[in-house]
């Protein structure tokens, strides 16, 4: 009897859908899991061109108002580091570079597995757009 009932294939079709959308599931809860790292990271490349710009425009000066307001606007504490050729303190001279980086990390779980820590940077450069006498 309980070799008959191994050996048909009724319901078969059934199980196969089963397994498979346990496995749809699956992919789908991962994806869901890693979406935070995707957001956060157009975010950082939002926050490193918006204060760039306002460098660019103050030629370096008073870019910390719109460094807090990025940084309430996406909930981001990143680590900031300038690379610009400064004129006199922190001046930044007609057509000179700058350039920022940011860096910071988002933690990533998958059910029971984890919480991992993601590094994401991003940078941004531009010119001055004002000239010091």
């Amino acid at each position: 009897m309980l070799k008959q009932v191994l050996r048909s294939k009724r319901g078969e079709g059934y199980l196969d859908i089963v397994v498979g959308v346990l496995c749809l599931m699956l992919v789908v809860a991962l994806a869901v899991s890693f979406l935070p790292v995707f957001t956060a990271k157009q975010q950082l490349d939002l926050f490193a061109a918006e204060i760039v710009r306002q460098a660019e425009i103050t030629g370096g000066t008073e870019v910390s108002g719109r460094v807090a307001t990025m940084r309430a606007q996406t909930g981001l504490d990143p680590e900031i580091v300038w690379e610009c050729d400064y004129f006199r303190g922190n001046k930044v001279q007609l057509d000179g570079e700058l350039s920022v980086t940011l860096k910071t990390t988002v933690d990533v779980s998958f059910f029971f597995f984890g919480p991992f820590q993601v590094e994401i940077q991003a940078k941004a450069s531009g010119k001055s757009e004002v000239y010091y006498k």
